[in-house]
This record gives structure tokens, C-alpha cells and sequence, in this order.
């Protein structure tokens, strides 16, 4: 194991806004933090925004930066991967963003119902040999997870450069009910100007995995719904 993944995780430890509830316990049932986040984390009620697989953070940055009257909490399960985002964040004093590490299958246990008011997928994996789609954490399979504790009118986003990802949300949009609310498949080389303004200005955050795609060649994909509650 890397001396520098070591150092981060021994970092983390340090930081009061990483949180990292015992993996076993959460696998056998146990809960961590449900319906605590905006008491005890951030000392006030504000709506609540996750992003899962979040990577090095830069959305749950670019996010609280632009909505300090919310609170933002990044989700991953490589914690050497959010340090940066969690360093920054103390680094600029930026007051309403925690990270929490964990596996995504498990997020349900960590928050309540009603408790969260959007979520973020960002450059999630595709999984591209689970067909079923039990793995994708943009899949309607992870949906029902989320469920149990977004607010009726909360709203999933998904950035992606995968077509995969696009072409099955889509999918399972139209045949699940939810209601979809803008969708793009290039939104750098397409016309976006319908898009609300702050979502517009969203969009242009580019993590660190998106402008290695971009350099690729690859398109970025954009789908904002709501679940049928």
C-alpha cells in the first residue's frame, strides 16, 4: 500500500468533516447519522445535497461554494480520493461541506427519510459487464435506495460521459415514471441556453476524470428527473 495513501486516510482522521462509519456494523444493519447531518454536522436545517461517488470532490466544492445556504456532503469509498476535496474545504474555510466514507450500496443507512434534497452523480463507473444493472448507482436498482431518504420533490442529477449510463437512465426514466426534466447528450458543443441559468453554470465545473474524457475526445451527457414518490 502507498506511503501517500496512507498519509491522506491518516489525514482524514484528522479532519472534523470526514466521517467514516465502521464498514462491518453498516453492512449488519447499523445506521450512522440518520436524520443528525444538519443538527449535529452542520449546526443548522438547511437542505441537504449529496454526491455520490464523488471522487476528488470537485462538485461538492463547486456546489457549496455557489450555495452557501446549503449544505453538501461528498460520498465515496476512496477516502485517499475526497482528501483533497476535505483539505481544501478547511484550507478556505468553507463551512457547509462534510465527506462521508462509505460504499454506495450502504448510503441508506447513513441518512433518513426525507433528509436529503438532491443528489449528484458524477462520472459514476458504468459497469459495463452488469448488464442488470445492480452495480450502477445511476440504475432505477439504486434509485429505490435513494428513495428512503430523498424528499418527494428531490432531483437526481447525472454528468456522464458514458453512453451506457445515458442511454439506460433515459430508459428507465420513461418506464419507471419519473419525471424527467432536461436532458442533453454533448452539452459542450450543443445549445443549453433553455437550461435554468444556475444549471447552466454548474455544467461547466469540469472534475478532474471529465477533462481527461474531454481530452479523449469523448461527449459529456446531462440528465436532470425526479423519482416517482
Amino acid at each position: 500500500m502507498g506511503k501517500d495513501k496512507l498519509r491522506k486516510w491518516a489525514e482524514n482522521e484528522s479532519f472534523d468533516i470526514v466521517f467514516e462509519p465502521p464498514l462491518k456494523e453498516i453492512v449488519e444493519g447499523a445506521t450512522f447519522k440518520q436524520n443528525e447531518w444538519g443538527s449535529t454536522v452542520f449546526g443548522n436545517d438547511n437542505p441537504i445535497t449529496l454526491e455520490l461517488g464523488c471522487g476528488k470532490g470537485e462538485y461538492t466544492l463547486a456546489l457549496a461554494k455557489k450555495y452557501p445556504e446549503r449544505n453538501f456532503i461528498g460520498v465515496d469509498v476512496k477516502g485517499h480520493r475526497f482528501w483533497r476535496g476535505a483539505k481544501t474545504s478547511i484550507q478556505e474555510g468553507i463551512s457547509n461541506v462534510a465527506f462521508l466514507r462509505t460504499r454506495i450500496e450502504f448510503v441508506h443507512h447513513m441518512f433518513g427519510k426525507d433528509e436529503v434534497s438532491e443528489i449528484w452523480l458524477t462520472f459514476s463507473d458504468p459497469q459495463k459487464g452488469n448488464e442488470s444493472g445492480t452495480k450502477r448507482i445511476t440504475s432505477y436498482h439504486f434509485w429505490e435506495r435513494y428513495k428512503k431518504f430523498l424528499k418527494p420533490d428531490g432531483i437526481i442529477n447525472i454528468k456522464t460521459d458514458s453512453p451506457l449510463i445515458y442511454k439506460n437512465a433515459l430508459e428507465e426514466i420513461k418506464e419507471h415514471g419519473a419525471e424527467l426534466l432536461v436532458e442533453n447528450g454533448n452539452i459542450y458543443e450543443s445549445d443549453i441556453s433553455h437550461f435554468p441559468a444556475d444549471i447552466q453554470e454548474l455544467l461547466e465545473v469540469k472534475t478532474y476524470y471529465e477533462q481527461m474524457w474531454l481530452a479523449q475526445g469523448d461527449t459529456i451527457k446531462y440528465i436532470q428527473f425526479k423519482l416517482n414518490r
